[in-house]
């Protein structure tokens, strides 16, 4: 009897020690901050990531004559400097307009991944890119934290009315800083959001203006280059960035 007690001391204080390691092992560090990134718009993409997306819908609102980007277009693309044989991300691709714009560019030796958080559009554009036999575009189904592409992969980022729908901008941004090769080229254009002039859909739908965007942007380790003026462009802005070293947190 007295040995039985012995062992079963002996093993409870091991299990009572190894739930402690695993209670240690899963906390943070008390002086650590969370690594948590709080939301800066819940539900932004809410409507995007929905598996009922109506695609048609959309086509009709992103490929039409009365949205700037759409009816300036050969202009974007111009002032991108998109040479051929080189890799290109167009992130927030939605139906894909630029992506076949940017696969066009690059010519056979170049890559271009389209990617967007919604399955539907997702699905979309690897139809349309069969259907265009395009073999340099890929498709690629991103999260609201990381545009999961590869490490040092491209050399141009491209962020067109999109950026105000980065719900976690510092791992989104963090995750572009990655996939960029080194010096690699992020090119961001959103919607002017100034109060007293803009329209009351854009100071109600975008979270902030281009010097906050900018400055989330610069904190994520790119310098601005300049800021491009698109012939046409009212309401919108063209910004270029250059990829530096990431600031140490």
């Amino acid at each position: 009897m007295p040995f039985r007690r012995i062992l079963t001391a002996i093993f409870t204080c091991c299990m009572a020690t190894q739930l402690c390691v695993a209670v240690a092992q899963d906390s943070e560090p008390a002086n650590q901050p969370s690594s948590e990134e709080k939301s800066v718009r819940p539900g932004i993409n809410e409507k995007f990531v929905d598996s009922k997306l109506d695609v048609t819908e959309w086509l009709g609102r992103f490929e039409v004559e009365s949205r700037e980007v759409f009816a300036f277009r050969t202009n974007v693309l111009k002032a991108c400097g998109i040479e051929e044989g080189q890799h290109v991300a167009d992130i927030g691709a939605g139906t894909g307009f630029f992506s076949r714009m940017f696969a066009e560019a690059v010519g056979e030796k170049g890559q271009v991944f389209a990617v967007d958080i919604s399955p539907r559009f997702v699905e979309h554009l690897t139809r349309q890119g069969r259907k265009d036999k395009l073999a340099n575009l890929e498709v690629v189904l991103c999260s609201d934290r990381s545009v999961k592409l590869p490490a040092e992969s491209v050399d141009v980022a491209f962020v067109c009315d999109t950026y105000h729908h980065f719900e976690y901008p510092t791992s989104t941004l963090a995750s572009i800083h990655d996939a960029l090769k080194p010096g690699g080229t992020l090119i961001v254009i959103d919607f002017e959001r100034i109060p007293g002039k803009s329209r009351e859909f854009l100071l109600n739908h975008v979270r902030a203006g281009k010097d906050v965007f900018r400055s989330e942007i610069e904190s994520a380790g790119f310098e601005l280059v300049k800021e491009v003026g698109i012939e046409g462009f009212e309401e919108n802005y063209f910004l270029k960035f250059r990829k530096i070293a990431a600031k140490s947190s």
